[in-house]
């Protein structure tokens, strides 16, 4: 999906109606324009994201995801496919303490390796969750204290209470 004929119609529109505060009101409005591209561009994004996760959470066994391809938002359908006759029930874990009343979301940007999202995709996707689901899951699990296995590639790193405990490390960092 291309942005671009959104941001400039929404620049003409502003231009329009600056201009009849004169042309030094138009020109104004032109450059404020131009130095809003960016944000016009993150912000229908962000429509974009919260209309995928909206439609991922209305489908049983379709995801939804927004993806990038250069400057543009690609959306991305991902079938899910049951993994065989389902596990028994886990049982049920003590229930977490209440979180506060506060309904307010806060927006972060997360970069992460290519390789890792692509993992990271398929697990929410193994899972039928939204890769922001899953994410906020594994936030609110290293807050509450439960025990975390991540394994990436041959690395395996658990994180619990205690803190974090490496087991079976192999590699560099740079």
């Amino acid at each position: 999906m291309e942005l671009t004929p959104f941001v400039e119609r929404l620049r003409r529109d502003l231009t329009d109606a600056a201009a009849a505060g004169g042309p030094e009101a138009q020109a104004a409005a032109e450059r404020l324009a131009l130095a809003l591209d960016p944000a016009t561009r993150m912000m229908l994004l962000e429509a974009l994201s919260q209309a995928a996760d909206e439609i991922t959470g209305e489908l049983e066994s379709d995801a939804v995801d927004v993806r990038m391809s250069g400057r543009e938002p690609q959306f991305v359908i991902t079938h899910v496919e049951p993994a065989g006759p389902p596990a028994p029930p886990a049982p049920p874990e003590p229930p977490a303490p209440p979180e506060p009343e506060d309904d307010s979301q806060s927006r972060i940007t997360l970069r992460l390796p290519e390789s890792v999202k692509v993992r990271a995709e398929e697990a929410a996707n193994g899972i039928g969750q939204s890769l922001n689901a899953w994410l906020v899951d594994a936030v609110r699990s290293a807050l509450d204290g439960r025990r975390i296995d991540l394994e990436i590639g041959s690395n395996r790193i658990t994180f619990s209470e205690e803190g974090v405990r490496r087991k079976q490390i192999r590699g560099w960092v740079s």
